[in-house]
C-alpha cells in the first residue's frame, strides 16, 4: 500500500476541533508525536517527512496550540481524552507514544491507561522524575504547595514573550542558539497571544503539580511494563536537569539513549539525526 503524504485534518472529538498533521502507510506501525510547550505539531515539521516513509505519523496540535480548540478547564488527562478519541477515530490500536515536555503527561496517562496499546516510548526532553526538577523549579513547586496570587504570578512569569523565546535558546550555547530560526518562537507567541490562550497555559502549570504527584505511579509503570524506549536529549536544558536521564535509564535499564549536543528544542537542531534514530526504532520494534 502507498504511503499518504503528510497532510492537516481536521477533527471533532467529543465537540472540541482537534487539528492534526497525518501520514505515511496506515499498514506500519503508528507514532504518536506529542509536542510540548510552548509549541504545537510544528514542533515536527523537519522530521515528519522521513517518519511518514516508515510510520503511520499523527501529530496532533495539543487543545490551545496550533490550530486546535481551546477547551475549558484544561487538564492533561482531558487532553488524553481527546487524544484518545483522535486514536480511536483513526483506527489505531497500537502506538509508539512520542513524549516531550508537556506533551509527557497526555503520552504516560495514555500508556498507563492500557499498556497494552504502547508499542514503545520515544523520550526527548520529557520530565518524569523528581531528579530532573532542578533550583529553576521552586517557584513552581511553592505554587503547588501554596496555589497564592503570589505564587502564580511567579510560577507563570515565563507566559512571556522572552519567556517563550528562552525555551528555544534558554542557556543554549551561542553556536547552537545561531541554528534556531526565531521564526519558532515568534509563531508560538502568536498563538498565545490569542485570547483565552494564556489563561490555560495557567491553568496546565497548575496541572502539572497533580502529574508530579504521580510520579511513583509512573516508576511502578514503567518498572514493571518496560516498554521499548528510546531516548533522545538535549543536554543544554535549562528545565529538566541531565540527571532525569539516570532516572529513565534507572527505570528503563534495556532503554537506548542518545545524549546529545544541543537544547531543550531538539528537533530545532537535530531533526536529520533524529528522524532516523525514531525510523530505526520503530522497524526494529514495530
Amino acid at each position: 500500500m502507498k504511503a499518504d503524504p503528510a497532510r492537516r485534518e481536521s477533527f471533532d472529538i467529543a465537540g472540541c476541533k482537534l487539528s492534526a498533521v497525518v501520514g505515511g502507510n496506515r499498514n506500519h506501525p503508528a507514532v504518536l508525536l506529542l509536542h510540548g510547550f510552548p509549541s504545537s505539531s510544528r514542533t515536527f515539521r523537519n522530521v515528519i517527512p522521513r517518519l511518514s516513509e516508515a510510520c503511520f505519523v499523527i501529530a496532533p496540535d495539543l487543545p490551545g496550540s496550533g490550530e486546535s480548540d481551546l477547551i475549558p478547564n484544561a487538564t492533561f488527562a482531558r487532553f488524553a481524552d481527546l487524544v484518545e478519541g483522535l486514536l480511536q477515530e483513526l483506527g489505531i490500536a497500537k502506538v509508539h507514544l512520542y513524549l516531550h515536555d508537556f506533551g509527557a503527561p497526555v503520552a504516560l496517562e495514555l500508556a498507563m491507561r492500557d499498556p497494552r496499546r504502547v508499542l514503545g516510548l520515544i523520550i526527548q526532553n520529557a520530565n518524569a522524575h523528581r531528579s530532573g526538577m532542578g533550583p529553576q523549579w521552586r517557584g513552581t513547586i511553592d505554587y503547588w504547595n501554596a496555589p497564592t496570587k503570589e505564587n502564580e504570578r511567579a510560577a507563570t512569569a515565563h507566559l512571556t514573550f522572552e519567556g517563550v523565546r528562552a525555551e528555544y535558546v534558554g542557556g543554549v550555547p551561542d553556536d547552537i542558539a545561531s541554528r534556531i530560526s526565531a521564526d519558532s518562537w515568534i509563531e508560538d507567541w502568536r498563538t498565545m497571544s490569542r485570547p483565552g490562550h494564556l489563561e490555560l497555559q495557567r491553568a496546565l502549570v497548575k496541572d502539572y503539580g497533580n502529574y508530579v504527584a504521580r510520579f511513583d505511579d509512573i516508576a511502578r509503570y514503567l518498572r514493571d511494563h518496560q516498554p521499548h524506549a528510546l531516548m533522545l536529549w538535549g543536554r543544554h536544558d535549562s528545565y529538566f536537569d541531565c540527571a532525569e536521564i539516570l532516572s529513565w535509564l534507572q527505570d528503563l535499564p534495556r532503554m537506548e539513549a542518545h545524549v546529545l549536543d544541543g537544547p531543550h528544542m531538539l528537533l530545532e537542531t537535530h531533526a536529520e539525526y533524529c528522524a532516523e534514530r525514531i525510523a530505526d526504532f520503530v522497524r526494529r520494534h514495530g
